[in-house]
């Protein structure tokens, strides 16, 4: 049997864009994918601590190095630039792996860099 838990987590970083006519997904600067172990098309969700928003979608890699958090498409309609949010990725293992794995969280500053 498989079950779903949480693989990492990038934990308040702050919308710094927000791109309504878009094909549709997330941006993220890469330094953030990288520490938090996401990679680029991986499935997301989104979790807005502003306004109680939650959806799912997908990463595109942001400039690395420039904090960048970009809603995309209609992603964009569920927050705005300077709302905080959550973003988890989920993975699937059988119960005795997962008894003992041991997610990644990242806490970024306040400007969406590593400390």
């Amino acid at each position: 049997m498989q079950i779903q838990l949480l693989k990492s987590k990038i934990h308040r970083v702050k919308i710094t864009q927000a791109e309504l006519h878009y094909v549709g997904s997330i941006t993220i600067d890469e330094d953030l994918m990288d520490a938090a172990q996401i990679i680029e098309n991986e499935k997301v969700q989104i979790v807005n601590i502003n306004n109680g928003e939650r959806l799912e979608t997908y990463v595109i890699k942001g400039e690395r190095g420039s904090g960048q958090i970009c809603l995309n498409g209609p992603a964009a309609r569920k927050a705005q630039v300077g709302d905080i949010i959550i973003i988890i990725s989920y993975c699937s293992m059988d119960i005795a792996s997962a008894k003992s794995y041991k997610p990644v969280v990242i806490f970024p500053d306040s400007q969406n860099k590593l400390q």
